[in-house]
């Protein structure tokens, strides 16, 4: 019985020695295999300051220059410095970057003008508001709203946010340009009366309204007085024209009748 069972338990153990071999060397071939795979990547990828050129990793040109000419198996990248243009990262472009423009058709002013290592930075013209930014730079602005008579600006534009208008509340007007509406004046505390009531966009009229008769009153009497002179002018002017008609037809009555007592006597004379 001893020996069967050792030779059982050797049976055991060979079989779990083989699977473990087996197991070990697939891992190992598994590991081998990855190891190899990433030593490749690394040689075939370039650094982080290297950029890939014909196949070939060359050095990066700083910010604020570009490549001039690519590095080769002997010489380094040649770099430049940029001229009215920018570049912000180690690169290797053959040209650095064009500066934007802070167009003042767009609203746009510069915040800070365009380096070698930084584009130019705009922001909105006064009484504008940024409505698009970019990297920190608006890129569009629009002019801030206009409150409307009746309405007081309830929140100044600032250059993010437009302008905030709210309507005038009973008993106070604005034009629009306020940042609280005012109260309507109150004629009976001044001792006057109200000629014309307040609204949301003017403030009552006040004046003594007595005066305000009496000067009416007053208008009146001269336009009647004027009318009235007019009238008088004018009739006098009718009669003289009536009395003179008159004058010339009671001459031209008085020719015809000499005309016709002194014919008779001028006929006589020539008689046989």
């Amino acid at each position: 019985m001893k020996s069967g069972e050792e030779t059982f338990l050797s049976l055991f153990f060979k079989t779990e020695c083989t699977l473990m071999m087996t197991f070990t060397l697939e891992h190992t071939f598994i590991f081998a295999a990855i190891f190899l795979l990433n030593i490749r990547l690394c040689f075939c990828a370039c650094a982080r300051a290297e950029y890939e050129i014909n196949k070939e990793c060359c050095p990066m040109c700083a910010p604020g220059s570009h490549v001039y000419r690519h590095c080769t198996e002997f010489v380094s990248t040649t770099c430049v410095p940029c001229v009215d243009s920018f570049t912000s990262e180690p690169n290797g472009l053959l040209k650095c970057l064009s500066c934007a423009v802070c167009d003042p058709g767009q609203g746009l002013r510069v915040k800070t003008a365009c380096t070698r290592i930084s584009d130019t930075v705009c922001e909105p013209l006064e009484g504008f508001y940024c409505t698009n930014y970019e990297k920190g730079s608006c890129t569009q602005a629009v002019e801030h709203k206009k409150c409307s008579a009746g309405q007081y600006i309830n929140q100044k534009g600032t250059a993010d946010k437009d302008t905030e208008c709210a309507g005038c509340k009973n008993g106070t007007y604005s034009d629009g340009s306020l940042e609280n509406c005012k109260q309507h004046t109150k004629c009976k505390d001044l001792g006057l009366g109200e000629i014309k009531p307040g609204s949301s966009t003017s403030d009552a009229e006040c004046g003594n309204k007595t005066n305000s008769l009496q000067v009416a009153l007053i208008v009146g009497i001269i336009v009647f007085i004027a009318v009235v002179a007019v009238a008088v002018v004018l009739f006098f002017k009718f009669r003289h024209r009536i009395g003179r008609c008159s004058d010339r037809n009671a001459e031209k009555e008085q020719g015809t009748e000499i005309d016709e007592v002194e014919t008779p006597t001028l006929r006589t004379e020539f008689l046989p």
